[in-house]
């Protein structure tokens, strides 16, 4: 494991580790080709392992994001009790993912509560440090456009 993955395993033991993986099935994708759409059911969420993943929102998709490093984690809804996704994940290129079951990873943590914490401790601070970069890119953006009185 690789970035976002490594670092989201980081603290569980290695018996839970290990379990979390054999869970996981490798999946590959077309060019074009949808992991999951905004709005399915959020049963999974996945490791890139090739490949770069556009996620976007909307009718007209806004780009929230694009997973392009070996190891980056999307399908987040899944983990924490959202019942659909927020965005849709559309393959760019050839892509591998492993996805991971969601009600198999809680059965998998409930067996050990410190890495279930740890987990989502990890889970917690991705999604933060995703959630700063959108900001500051939007704000980068923002600062091209003159500023308006408020109404």
């Amino acid at each position: 494991m690789t970035g976002e993955s490594e670092y989201l395993f980081h603290g569980l033991n290695d018996e839970i580790r290990n379990k979390i993986l054999a869970i996981g099935c490798d999946k590959s994708y077309g060019p074009g080709e949808f992991i999951f759409r905004e709005n399915e059911s959020a049963a999974n969420f996945y490791i890139l392992n090739q490949g770069h993943i556009r996620l976007g929102a909307g009718r007209r998709p806004f780009l929230a994001h694009v997973a392009s490093s070996v190891g980056d984690v999307i399908g987040w809804s899944s983990l924490v009790e959202n019942p659909t996704y927020s965005t849709s994940a559309e393959c760019m290129v050839s892509t591998r993912v492993t996805r991971i079951a969601k009600q198999q990873l809680d059965e998998i943590l409930a067996e050990d509560p410190v890495s279930g914490m740890n987990f989502f401790k990890h889970l917690a601070a991705l999604v933060g440090q995703r959630l700063v970069r959108t900001y500051l890119a939007t704000v980068s953006w923002d600062e091209d456009r003159p500023l308006r009185p408020a109404a």
